[in-house]
C-alpha cells in the first residue's frame, strides 16, 4: 500500500512538472511577448453591468480614432440605444448617425450614391471593399464586431484550470487594453522592420499598426483624464459591448435560473422528507 501511494504521488509530481515546463514551453514559444495585465473591468462577474459613461466615451474613441481603418459592420446605429449599451437617446443616436456618409442606391439613374446615415444602417465600412483597404494601408483591418472575443492569449494548462474557479473571461479586453497601450522603442539588440511598429504584447514584437491613440488626442466632456491608458480602455469596453450586447439580460436571466433552481432544490429536500418520514428504512 505504501509503495502503491509513493508511485501515485510521483506520478503527480510527473504530471505538475509537465504541465509547468509545457507553460514555459508555450511562454518561450511566444519569444519577447508577455501576458496583459489583470485590469479591472465593471462587467467582471456574474453580476457585473457595463459602465454607461464608458461605453459612450469608447464610441467616440472608436468614431474619432478607430473607424478610420476599421469597420464594424454587425453593430447597427439604433444598437447604441439599446438598454445595456451606451444608452444614447433616440436624438443623440440620429445626430451620431448622420455623421456618417453611407453608399446607397441605385437611384432612379441606377446610381450609387451617399447619404447621412440612419439610425437603421449598421457601421458603415471606411473602404468600398477589402482590395481597397489592402492597397490603401498594406493590409486589410479587422472588423472590430467581435474582436474582442475574438482575441485572446493562452494562460497555460494551470491558469486555465484556475479561470474556471474564478470565473475570469477578460483575456480578449486585457489583451486589446493592454496592445493599444503597449507600443514602446524597441530592446537593445531587436530591429524593427520598416513600416512596423514594436508592442511587447503582439505575438513576435512587430505589428503593422502603428500607434493608434496618443495623450490628448480625444476630447473627454466629463473630466475623465485623457490618457492612453484610459483611451485604450475606454474603446476596449464599447467593443466587449458591441462583441456581447446581451450581456447584462444574459447575467440577468442567469441569476433568476439559478435562483430558482436553489428554490426547488430546497422545496424537493423538503418534499422528501415529509413524504418518507414515517417509512421504515
Amino acid at each position: 500500500m505504501f509503495r502503491s501511494k509513493m508511485i501515485s504521488r510521483i506520478a503527480a509530481a510527473s504530471l505538475a512538472v509537465g504541465l509547468l515546463a509545457g507553460t514555459v514551453t508555450a511562454a518561450s514559444a511566444a519569444g519577447d511577448t508577455v501576458h496583459p495585465p489583470r485590469q479591472s473591468w465593471s462587467w467582471s462577474g456574474p453580476f457585473g453591468t457595463f459602465d454607461r459613461a464608458q461605453l459612450q466615451r469608447g464610441y467616440k474613441i472608436y468614431k474619432e480614432v478607430c473607424s478610420s481603418c476599421h469597420s464594424m459592420n454587425l453593430v447597427a446605429f439604433r444598437n447604441l440605444a439599446d438598454k445595456g449599451g451606451p444608452e444614447f437617446s433616440e436624438g443623440q443616436v440620429k445626430e451620431l448617425a448622420s455623421t456618417f456618409k453611407v453608399t446607397d442606391g441605385p437611384n432612379d439613374k441606377g446610381e450609387m450614391f451617399e447619404r447621412p446615415g440612419r439610425p437603421s444602417d449598421h457601421f458603415p465600412s471606411p473602404f468600398p471593399n477589402p482590395e481597397a483597404a489592402k492597397a490603401s494601408l498594406g493590409g486589410t483591418p479587422p472588423d472590430l464586431s467581435l474582436i474582442a472575443k475574438a482575441r485572446g492569449y493562452e494562460r497555460g494548462v494551470l491558469l486555465s484550470l484556475v479561470d474556471l474557479v474564478t470565473q475570469y473571461q477578460e483575456q480578449g479586453p486585457d489583451y486589446i487594453t493592454a496592445l493599444l497601450s503597449g507600443y514602446s522603442d524597441p530592446p537593445k539588440g531587436i530591429t524593427v522592420g520598416d513600416g512596423l511598429a514594436y508592442n511587447k504584447y503582439f505575438p513576435g514584437g512587430q505589428l503593422s499598426m502603428q500607434p493608434p491613440l496618443n495623450p490628448g488626442q480625444v476630447d473627454y466632456t466629463d473630466g475623465t483624464p485623457t490618457t492612453v491608458e484610459q483611451y485604450a480602455k475606454d474603446v476596449t469596453a464599447f467593443l466587449m459591448w458591441a462583441a456581447e450586447p446581451k450581456m447584462e439580460e444574459r447575467k440577468r436571466v442567469g441569476a433568476w435560473f439559478m435562483l430558482l433552481m436553489l428554490i426547488l432544490g430546497i422545496s424537493a429536500y423538503f418534499t422528501k422528507k415529509k413524504i418518507w418520514s414515517n417509512v421504515a428504512h
